[in-house]
């Protein structure tokens, strides 16, 4: 992901101005950033400031500025945004549509640190005791959530919100689920982080924290580090101070100073990739920062203030310029519409990478591709679903489902929804044979409507319920299926064949019905039932598909194209011819079916009453009056009925009714529940089970017997009685025999009587009713009535009378009669029970019986079943040729395999014959030679083409001889039946090409010779070609012919052959074809030729040829023929014709025939200029005079030429000057270089042209150099002697000669002379700027300035000068002639010194320039001197930047005697260069010794000044100021250490170092250390060095690491020795110092005398420690020793001086005798800085 700078939404400002917290609202329409001021600033989703309101405190008693906003956050929905104070509460503002701002609050008992918004009324919130809590918006009260004994410094949510981190200042880092989402990841304490997590990210598969560290660490889910990145050694990076998570969670923004750091997740890795990082210079620190919800914008808030917003994108594209698509993140794409600017978010729901994503179904529907899933969608909301397959899917779409097609797949996805629909397999996706319905129309009683019907293959449909996931019916179907789609309801499908045959199918009966033949169009109406359809010139509307046989039909002359509903209106577009025409269907009709889906029957009712009675009218009643009765709405059913003239079931209906409205009167309530009416309608609707339940609840027997009676339901009846004991039970069984015997109802009553155990009687009963059968089954289940042989033969008798033979059969073994039992089997063809039979009683007949049935199957056609049956009988040839019959080869084969005779060898070719014709030879082929069928074996690889199986099997049963004897024959056969091809290859296989060119050529098969010739003998190919032509030709088959010409590379042959033939329009196509550019045209030239006369003309008009005819023919000589056809045609031509004559003529040499020629042509100036062409001038001077007089002058031209060729120039001038041509006189004189001549006659004869024949002259002197130049001079004289002065300047002006500067200086100031003097004063102007410039040149300074000067030019006479360097002259024409251009002349002056670099003449003239000059060039010593001369303040300004420039050099030292010799201002802007210095000073090496004090005294005193000074300025008491102080202090210290080391106070000296260890913030500290440890040592202080020693060795070890995080302060607890200190960049010691060291601590260490325990004092506190450990007190330092004064102390006037006298009065004897001037100068600071000396007294010499 790549970050780019957009916009500045808040200018930062100069100073500090924190923006202390900023979030986005989740429907990304809103950004809040709260500034320093407590003002919270909001702007719209463009970075528009739109509001802002102020926050207040918690009680407005404390003031504005008693409480800083540490977080917000906007609510889930976006229409409120708490606010978390450190001045313990919180504040939720409800921000309303007009920005009118109300809020409740919640208190609590602790500052607030950080806040997060995850749910609807639910806020977690950090406090500074360590508890994170929970706050209800809705009850304003909180609780704990879990609490820590740390401050809590960040929260952070995971990607989804339902988790979340908190960190706090110990480092820990604590995990907490609202919902896990079934991760199963723990909760509680999660890691422990070097330093506190206030830069806390939860990504997608890790977690990243980061701190004042400058490492950033990735954990694992579980809390195991991952990834470091380490910048501790990268000293420009600072703090981490808060970080950012991508909405998607697979990137992160880490902020610092001056710069964000960019960490991507990479999904292939595993692992966070870190880009670029954006930097951005003075940013400074980064304060917060706030991602939007879509992930395409990020916000970053700074120390300053300020708001900058960046554009997150990994990529960009545009889409067909439809769609911009960003990809923010890997897994997340924000689609944008261009023309509309609505923007979409797709997004992977598992954190897929999204590959592409591609805009289907007319710009709505997305489709995203990840590795494992698709991502579908409409551009309202999108759904994600696992799904693997290969990269060929196609997709389909409609208004809410995506259909995805994958290798015969079909996938169902509703958009918005994760899951797959539904899956069936179907190779059909064509739109029209897949249609979908999901919930789009309402139905009573109905949720979840979602069908699909398809096609499992072209003649079968299947649909299914995607809800429930079961199917609902399957349709076969005789003929192939175009179209299908379900109605609105899914109750109808409607599927049309390629037949045009339309069927409807009702889903819930089953039932198929075809309504419509020859339909063109059909289709649903939409909203409603109705369908339209065409048959042929008909429009077919049914209003009510219930009654598909009732359809409104109109007469059309177009096709139905199109169907509309809208307005209320539903219109059928049909075009009719160019026209397009709407019919509009009766929206009444159709509102009827809206209204009943509505459940409105009363409406539909109405609606009908006012419709006459037709078919469609009796359809709606009949659909009406089903779902009434449904509904028990039976009034209205009761009506339908009635109106359809059903006139029982509206009578059955109104007595229903009134027993409805009885109860209904009588009892109250809803009469249709009553039992009687519920069980009414049980009949109507013919279930009587129902009807007689609803009596039996009641108890009402004698109701139910009543109806079964009424309905002759008896068997019920008698049930009902029986189940009930009703006393009527026998009169009833008997009154229904009774009945049954009146109405011939025998079988019944054969039943009745069966039940009554009257066995005979129910017999003869089923032998009256002719139902032997029964009889038979009847008697077989009784044994008393098998033994009863009447009753056996009576039944016998009926079934074999009945042809029943097979019950006969039955019936006959029951009484064990087997023959006659195998008798009626067999005439029953019962085989199977003959064969059974016969098997137990008659083995002798097994085999004829399965002969028999096996006969019997195959006159049956049931071959197959045959098969098996002839081979139990040992009929080996039947079943052979059963097996043949049944196609079933392989078992016919097998039966042959295993005959032991050959009889079975004719069946051999034909199942052979059969292999053959599907092509299996290698099965066919050893059938063939079983069968001694070898010639149909070859016959079959021949006629199949398989020429090498073919020969190899004649090869293997034949001799070469034979093999080719038999091809060859066999080739001949089929050539004489036609088939060339066959025997051509029969003739390859036996290697004769030869007989097969024979063949062909013999049958006139040219094509085929000229293949085979260039397949055998490709080096006869042309000439075969020209052979077949040539024959060809004789036999006048020219088309033929010409095809070989041109294959043998002849064309001319074809055209010489269509030539002789008189064949010319082939001739002349064969020729443009063929012939190149021009071989048509001669060939329709001797085609005219052949001609001649008119013929020719119109022949070559044809082709467009005539006049290029005309000019081949006078080309080649043809005149005859040429002047015939310009004569019929072209008369205009026949000069031309002259003109060539004549001009071969004089190629001849027959002038005076081609002087006749030339003057018929009309060019009689050609015959002159044949005649001038061969000099005879009589001749063309005749010719001339008496046919073309204006010829004269070109024969006079031609004269002059010839003379001035022989050098004859006078008569040559002569010439010309009679042929009026002067012009050419002085182009001759000009050529041969007589310039005077030249000009004599244009001076004479062309004036006008004088002028450009002097440039030219001009030129050409140019060009000859210095002689060219004097003739130009001599030129220009001779003009102004003349008096042509314009032209005189203008010659003097052209002299240019670099080697003679003086001429030209002469001639150039002439020409300005003589300008000024006669030409006008704008010429003059030009002419003196075209001079001035060139003077310059020669450096001629002064006549050029005087020219200027002449015509009052003053700045360019000053600027003259000025390029000449004469600045006094310059100065004065400026004073005295235009004083407006003395500041132009000084400025100049300036700008001459600055680039000359004479800063010394500068100084001057601009002393501030001369400064920079100095600054630049490194002339810093003369730069401080001069600046020294100047003010104090750029005296400083300039010390200020020597310093800097030496400081950055490394020499510190020399800067320090910079500010000591020029003193030390307190400009704010110069405390760095003091910080830098002293801490460049302070990391020298080696200057511990006497040696170092004067450098450590000039410090000291520059720090002393320093400190004064900013006493008395603005920055008194600043932190600024104390750092100062503490600077002196230690530079005292060092001073008074060398002065101590001069004196051998190695005590004092001992003492110092050992109190500088307390500034180790400033100090090196190892350097420290170091130096008190040695210190310590030298003196016997082996307790104080062996601790400062070891925490030497301590520290260098830590350098050298990296890292001083594993320090161990214990020994310095109770200490004023600080434990942070800065990380030293190297050591200040060497190797060798460092092992030294390191041996002596080793050994001290071994040495059981050494406690490693710091000396205390009298406070039981370390002796050098200001600070006392028990009482918190802190002593005054000693100004001599740095040690804390107790007791005997010695006080000064200066506040908070003091020394211990002991040290004072050592240092003083000292002093007093060894009269050190270090010691001198320490004292004389001493009472400088301290106020005084004490009483005691001290003089300084």
């Amino acid at each position: 992901m790549q970050l780019k700078h957009l916009k500045t939404l808040l200018t930062p400002q100069e100073g500090a101005a924190k923006v202390t917290c900023m979030t986005w609202a989740p429907n990304n329409g809103k950004f809040a950033v709260c500034t320093v001021d407590r003002v919270v600033l909001l702007y719209d989703e463009q970075g528009e400031k739109r509001d802002k309101f102020s926050t207040k405190p918690a009680d407005s008693k404390y003031g504005k500025k008693s409480y800083v906003v540490k977080a917000m956050a906007f609510s889930p929905d976006s229409t409120k945004i708490a606010i978390a104070q450190t001045d313990n509460i919180i504040y939720v503002y409800k921000i309303g549509e007009e920005c009118q701002f109300k809020s409740n609050l919640i208190v609590f008992q602790s500052a607030l640190t950080c806040l997060l918004w995850p749910a609807e009324h639910a806020i977690v919130f950090g406090l500074t005791e360590g508890k994170v809590r929970l706050a209800n918006t809705k009850t304003n009260k909180s609780s704990t959530v879990y609490g820590t004994d740390s401050y809590v410094v960040s929260l952070t949510s995971n990607v989804s919100g339902k988790g979340m981190l908190s960190g706090h200042a110990d480092g820990t880092v604590v995990r907490y689920f609202f919902d896990d989402e079934g991760s199963g990841e723990s909760q509680g304490k999660l890691l422990t982080h070097p330093c506190p997590p206030y830069a806390l990210a939860w990504g997608t598969n890790s977690i990243i924290v980061a701190g004042c560290d400058k490492k950033i660490v990735a954990y694992g889910r579980e809390g195991h580090i991952q990834q470091t990145f380490d910048y501790s050694r990268d000293r420009s990076e600072k703090e981490f101070t808060v970080a950012a998570t991508s909405p998607s969670g697979q990137s992160v923004v880490i902020g610092s100073y001056d710069r964000l750091r960019v960490f991507n997740w990479g999904p292939r890795k595993g692992a966070w990739d870190e880009a670029s990082p954006k930097e951005i210079p003075n940013l400074y620190t980064i304060t917060a920062l706030a991602w939007k919800k879509d992930g395409s914008r990020l916000c970053a808030g700074t120390l300053c203030g300020g708001v900058e917003q960046f554009d997150c994108c990994l990529r960009r594209s545009i889409y067909k310029n439809k769609f911009e698509m960003t990809y923010v993140g890997l897994s997340q794409v924000i689609v944008k519409n261009l023309s509309t600017g609505m923007r979409v978010v797709l997004k992977s729901h598992y954190g897929y990478e999204i590959d592409e994503v591609k805009i289907m179904g007319k710009d709505r529907y997305l489709v995203g591709h990840t590795s494992d899933t698709l991502l579908l969608g409409d551009l309202s909301g999108h759904s994600q679903i696992l799904y693997s397959a290969s990269s060929g899917n196609s997709f389909s779409t409609c208004s809410c489902v995506c259909m995805i097609f994958n290798a015969g797949e079909l996938t169902l996805v509703e958009y918005g929804s994760n899951d797959i629909l539904g899956s069936v397999r179907t190779e059909f996706m064509n739109p029209h044979l897949i249609s979908v319905r999901l919930n789009e129309r309402k139905q009573r009683g109905v949720e979840g409507n979602k069908k699909l019907a398809y096609l499992i293959d072209i003649k079968t449909i299947a649909i299914v319920d995607l809800a429930g996931g079961y199917n609902l019916g399957t349709i076969n179907h005789d003929s192939k299926i175009d179209w299908l789609e379900l109605n609105e309801t899914g109750r109808k499908l409607l599927f049309r064949d390629k037949k045009l045959r339309l069927h409807l199918y009702d889903i819930e009966s089953s039932v198929k019905t075809t309504v419509l033949s020859f339909c063109s169009y059909v289709q649903w109406v939409p909203g409603s039932d109705v369908v339209v359809s065409q048959n042929r010139g008909n429009l077919c509307v049914w209003y009510n598909i219930d009654s598909p046989e009732r359809a409104t039909m109109f007469p059309l002359r177009g096709d139905v194209v199109d169907l509309e509903r809208s307005n209320g209106k539903t219109e059928v577009i049909v075009t009719e011819g160019v026209n397009t025409v709407s019919y509009t269907l009766d929206e009444g009709l159709i509102e009827f079916g809206t209204a009943i889906d509505d459940g409105d029957y009363h409406r539909a009712t109405a609606f009908l009453e006012t419709l006459e009675m037709s078919s469609e009218t009796e359809a709606m009643w009949k659909t009406l009056s089903k779902l009434s009765l449904e509904a028990r709405q039976l009034h209205i059913a009761e009506r339908c009925f009635a109106a359809l003239g059903d006139v029982s079931k509206a009578r059955f209906l109104n007595q229903t009714n009134n027993i409805a409205d009885q109860v209904s009167k009588e009892y109250g309530g809803d009469g249709t529940e009553f039992y009687q009416v519920k069980a009414r309608l049980a009949m109507l609707d013919k279930n009587y089970k129902l009807a007689e339940m609803y009596y039996m609840e009641q108890n009402a027997i004698d109701e139910v017997m009543e109806m079964y009676q009424e309905l002759h339901m008896w068997d019920d009846c008698i049930a009902v009685a029986e189940s009930k004991g009703h006393p009527e039970l026998d009169n009833l069984r008997h009154s229904y025999y009774q009945w049954l015997m009146e109405t011939n109802q025998d079988e019944k009553a054969g039943e009745v009587k069966e039940g009554e155990e009257d066995f005979t009687g129910a017999i003869n009963l089923y032998l009256k009713a002719g139902l032997p059968a029964k009889a038979a089954r009847l008697a077989m289940s009784r044994e008393e009535l098998v033994t009863n042989s009447d009753v056996i033969n009576r039944i016998a008798a009926a079934l074999i009378k009945g042809e029943f033979y097979e019950r006969a059969g039955d019936l006959f073994e029951k009484i064990r009669n087997n023959q006659r039992a195998l008798d009626c089997y067999r005439k029953g063809n019962a085989f199977r029970k003959a064969v059974e039979l016969a098997r137990v009683a008659f083995p002798a007949d097994v085999v004829k019986l399965e002969e028999a049935w096996g006969d019997y199957l195959v006159q049956q056609k049931q071959l197959d079943a045959a098969i098996n049956h002839y081979i139990e009988a040992g009929c080996s040839s039947k079943a052979i040729e059963a097996a043949i019959g049944a196609r079933q080869w392989k078992k016919a084969v097998h039966i042959l395999e295993l005959q032991e005779d050959r009889s079975g060898g004719k069946y051999y070719l034909k199942i052979a014959q059969y292999y053959a014709s599907i092509q299996e030879y290698e099965v066919a082929e050893p059938l063939f030679v079983k069968g001694d069928h070898i010639k149909d074996a070859i016959d079959m690889y021949t006629v199949a083409g398989r020429w090498e199986q073919a020969h190899k099997l004649a090869a293997k049963c034949m001799t070469p001889e034979d093999v080719s004897t038999l091809y060859i024959s066999r080739a001949q056969d089929l050539e004489g039946e036609g088939k060339y091809k066959e025997a051509e290859r029969l003739f390859a296989t036996v290697e004769e090409p030869d007989l097969a060119i024979t063949m062909y050529k013999k049958n006139k098969m040219f094509d085929d010779v000229i293949r085979l010739v260039a397949k055998h003998h490709p080096d006869l190919l042309s000439e075969t070609h020209l052979h077949l032509a040539k024959e060809l030709e004789t036999e006048s088959r020219f088309s033929e012919a010409e095809y070989h010409y041109m294959e043998g590379q002849e064309w001319k042959g074809a055209v010489n052959m269509y030539r002789v033939n008189d064949m010319w329009e082939e001739a002349y196509r064969v020729a443009k074809s063929h012939g190149g550019a021009s071989a048509h045209k001669q060939v329709a030239y001797l085609w005219a030729k052949s001609l001649g006369g008119e013929a020719a003309v119109k022949l070559l008009n044809k082709f467009g040829l005539l006049e290029t005819a005309i000019d081949f023919a006078a080309d080649n000589c043809a005149f005859d023929f040429a002047f015939e056809l310009a004569r019929l045609s072209t008369k205009n031509k026949i000069p031309e014709i002259h003109l060539k004559n004549a001009m071969m003529l004089e190629d001849e040499g027959k002038f005076a025939e081609a002087e006749l020629e030339f003057i018929k042509a009309g060019k009689p100036k050609e015959a002159v200029l044949m005649y001038v062409h061969n000099q005879d001038w009589v001749g063309a001077q005749r010719v001339a005079e008496a046919n073309d007089p204006d010829s004269v002058s070109d024969v006079l031209v031609g004269q002059a030429k010839f003379c001035f060729e022989q050098k004859d120039f006078q008569k040559a001038e002569a010439f010309l000057l009679r042929a009026q041509r002067p012009e050419l006189a002085i182009k001759y004189y000009k050529d041969a270089e007589m310039w005077s001549d030249a000009m004599r006659i244009c001076k004479e004869y062309l004036p006008n042209k004088l002028s450009v024949l002097q440039e030219e002259y001009e030129k050409e002197a140019a060009k000859k150099g210095s002689r060219g130049v004097e003739g130009m001079v001599e030129q220009a004289k001779e003009w102004e002697l003349s008096g042509e002065y314009a032209r005189a300047v203008e010659c003097y002006l052209k002299v240019k000669d670099s080697t003679n500067g003086p001429l030209m200086e002469k001639c150039w100031m002439k020409a300005a002379e003589l300008a000024i003097k006669f030409l006008t004063q704008e010429r003059a102007v030009d002419v003196i700027h075209s001079v001035g410039p060139r003077l310059t040149q020669l450096r001629k300074y002064s006549a050029a300035a005087e020219l200027y000067l002449n015509l009052d030019l003053i700045k360019e006479a000053i600027d003259a000068f000025i390029e000449g360097e004469e600045w006094n002259k310059a100065k004065r024409v400026a004073k005295e002639l235009d004083p407006r251009f003395e500041d132009y002349v000084d400025q100049r002056y300036k700008e001459h010194l600055k680039n000359q670099g004479q800063a010394d003449s500068l100084v001057g003239v601009d002393v501030m320039a001369a400064l920079d000059m100095y600054a630049e060039r490194g002339q810093w010593e003369k730069c401080i001197e001069t600046a020294s001369k100047q003010s104090y303040k750029i005296l400083h300004k300039y010390v200020a930047l020597y310093a800097t420039h030496l400081i950055k050099e490394g020499r510190a030292e020399k800067a320090l005697n910079l500010y000591a010799q020029h003193g030390a201002p307190a400009n704010p802007q110069n405390f760095n260069i003091y910080k830098r210095m002293f801490l460049d000073l302070l990391n020298l090496l080696g200057r511990d010794s006497a040696e170092s004090f004067r450098m450590w005294a000039d410090l000291r005193d520059v720090m002393l000044l320093l400190c004064e000074n900013l006493t008395k300025s603005s920055d008194a008491n600043s932190p600024a100021h104390e750092e100062f102080e503490q600077m002196l202090l230690i530079s005292h210290y060092y001073a008074m250490r060398s002065a101590a080391n001069g004196v051998d106070l190695v005590s004092v000296a001992a003492k110092l170092s050992i109190s500088l260890l307390r500034h180790t913030e400033l100090i090196p500290a190892d350097k420290a250390f170091y130096e008190a440890g040695m210190a310590a040592r030298a003196l016997g202080w082996e307790n104080m060095a062996f601790i400062f020693l070891n925490r030497f060795l301590d520290l260098s070890d830590g350098i050298e690491e990296g890292n001083l995080d594993t320090l161990d302060h214990s020994d310095f607890q109770d200490t004023d020795i600080p434990f942070e200190v800065p990380f030293p960049a190297k050591l200040h010691v060497t190797d060798a110092q460092r092992e030294e060291i390191r041996d002596w601590v080793l050994t001290v260490s071994m040495d059981q005398r050494v406690e490693q325990v710091l000396p205390k004092d009298e406070r039981d506190t370390y002796e050098a420690s200001l600070l006392a450990a028990n009482t918190g007190i802190r002593s005054l330092p000693c100004v001599i020793t740095g040690y804390p004064v107790l007791r005997n102390k010695i006080e000064f006037k200066g506040p908070g001086k003091a020394a211990n006298k002991d040290d004072w009065n050592k240092f003083i004897m000292a002093t007093k005798t060894t009269h050190s001037p270090e010691c001198q100068d320490v004292l004389k600071f001493v009472s400088q800085w301290c106020g005084g000396l004490p009483a005691s007294g001290f003089s300084f010499h």
